[in-house]
């Protein structure tokens, strides 16, 4: 997934990134409303984490104005604010879920996770795929009952597949998914990390299409 985090707290902000790219997701961090504006007028993002308290306004204000425009990317609420009417107002301007500050990283870890099955149309965590048995929430995957291990990447990367199940993903799209905007992407990258999939889930796990991108392959 690609993330976007909106939060003017330098030390908390570097731990979520931190976290975040330490699941294997891209995630470009912002500071500023306007600035959220901006990165959200030149990417595709799957999830918005957002501050409601920050330097040029509220988030609510923001979010309700995301919503009003037809915008139904996944947002999840992060804020000090901890009364019930708080959470209500959130929730109310069409926040998908929130977070009280402090919290722990690895809840807001399953927290992403849980939102981003729910948008995929399948918030069950636990899905088979052909010899493929996987845990979502766990982040773990047997195949034929024998464990698989994968880096964080391939689990990004995989997990970008298994949420588009039909659908054709270029090298572009899928770079997006995986890193932010300042990170530098070899040429033969997605390739490397498609390889190395098919190594592990089986060479039919992911189909290629010649000049186009990649699906994931029948079960």
């Amino acid at each position: 997934m690609r993330i976007l985090l909106i939060e003017d707290d330098t030390v908390l902000g570097a731990a979520v990134r931190d976290q975040i790219a330490g699941d294997g997701q891209s995630v470009d961090w912002v500071t500023r409303l306007d600035a959220a504006g901006d990165a959200m007028a030149g990417a595709t993002y799957d999830l918005l984490l957002l501050d409601l308290m920050l330097p040029d306004g509220r988030g609510i204000g923001f979010l309700k104005a995301l919503r009003a425009r037809g915008d139904v990317t996944p947002v999840i609420i992060l804020t000090a604010l901890d009364q019930v009417s708080d959470r209500i107002e959130g929730l109310n301007a069409g926040a998908d879920d929130y977070l009280v500050k402090p919290f722990d990283l690895s809840e807001l870890s399953a927290r992403i996770g849980s939102v981003a099955r729910r948008y995929s149309g399948n918030p069950n965590p636990i899905i088979s795929h052909g010899p493929l048995d996987i845990d979502l929430a766990a982040r773990s995957i047997r195949r034929e009952g024998k464990p698989v291990q994968l880096t964080a990447r391939e689990w990004a990367l995989f997990e970008a597949f298994l949420s588009r199940p039909g659908q054709l993903l270029s090298k572009a799209q899928l770079e997006e998914k995986l890193y932010a905007f300042d990170a530098e992407v070899e040429s033969n990258t997605i390739e490397v990390h498609v390889s190395r999939l098919r190594k592990k889930l089986g060479s039919a796990v992911i189909e290629t299409e010649r000049g186009m991108g990649y699906r994931l392959g029948k079960p």
